[in-house]
Parts: structure tokens; sequence; C-alpha cells
């Protein structure tokens, strides 16, 4: 009885870490989206750090990853940076992997 037990309770415990693992991906992936969007709109150091922190913000504040889509294509927008939401989604894609093998390593 203790074996099966034991195999639950590692199963449960691997479950909760991938979740962790997913949610700071996702965070940290966000992150990376708003330095992108943020050298796009011409924001540098500071200013840039600070806008990618409001995105993961908003983005904790809010379970909608779609919501987070739309104020970076607002922000762009307001900054007459014409980027396709094709675009944003690659660069997401594209920084979900590079996230992943950060934390990985």
């Amino acid at each position: 009885m203790t074996t099966f037990n034991d195999k639950e309770k590692a199963a449960e415990n691997k479950y909760a870490h991938d979740k962790e693992l997913e949610f700071i991906t996702h965070a940290r992936a966000h992150k990376l989206l708003g330095l992108w969007a943020a050298g796009k709109m011409g924001l540098s150091g500071a200013s840039a750090e600070e806008y990618a922190a409001r995105l993961v913000k908003a983005e904790l504040e809010k379970t909608d990853l779609h919501h987070v889509f739309e104020k970076i294509r607002h922000d762009l927008l307001a900054h007459d940076v014409h980027v396709t939401d094709h675009e944003i989604k690659a660069e997401l894609n594209r920084l979900e992997h590079i996230a992943r093998e950060q934390l990985v390593k």
C-alpha cells in the first residue's frame, strides 16, 4: 500500500512542479515580449524594463491571454509601430521557447 501512496504522491508533486514551471515560463516569456515591444516603440533601459513589468503585472491580473496581446497591439499602434498579429504571436511563440530553455538550464 505504501508503494501506491508513494507513486501517487510523486505524481502529485510532478504535476505541481510542471504547473509552476509553466506559470514561470509564461511570465518570463511575457516579460521578454514586453522588452521586444518596448524596443519596437523606442523604449530602452529602465523605461523598457518598466513596460515589461507592467505587461507581466497585467497578465497576472487578467486570466485572459488575449488581454496581454491586445495591450501590446494597442501600445505598438499608439507608437505608430505597425506589426501584424501574426508577427506578435510568432514572437511570443519564439520567446516561450527561449524562456523554457532559460529555466531548464
